[in-house]
């Protein structure tokens, strides 16, 4: 989501909303469970229920969700579906969020972004 002419935001005006909505997706602790552990690899749904103490039915509910958003993506291995995290994005999107948390537990501020920095390397 590169900016144009003199825009002075990372997120166009189209953008926001499907910001907002990714956001909104990761505002549940139910799908940060879920997510976390599709961090450690693909998983079953079965599987994936157990690992986050939750009913298969509330599970797919909530992996259908992350799907429609492109957060994570299922593969049917015969009568199963195995869920991964779409790509390294989410898993960076995960890390960037925790590591945010813990530095506001404990009182730690890294350098603030500057609006000259380039948004990511290679761009």
């Amino acid at each position: 989501m590169a900016g144009h002419g003199g825009e002075t935001s990372h997120v166009g005006q189209g953008g926001t909303a499907d910001v907002a909505a990714t956001l909104q997706a990761l505002a549940t602790p139910s799908r940060l469970h879920i997510l976390a552990r599709l961090q450690e690899g693909p998983c079953s749904v079965s599987d994936l229920a157990d690992a986050v103490g939750m009913e298969a039915s509330a599970c797919s509910h909530q992996l259908r969700l992350l799907r429609n958003l492109g957060l994570v993506a299922g593969e049917r291995h015969g009568r199963s579906i195995v869920y991964a995290l779409y790509d390294n994005h989410v898993a960076e999107l995960l890390d960037q969020a925790l590591y945010h948390v813990e530095h506001l537990r404990l009182g730690v501020r890294d350098t603030p972004a500057r609006a000259s920095d380039p948004a990511t390397p290679g761009q």
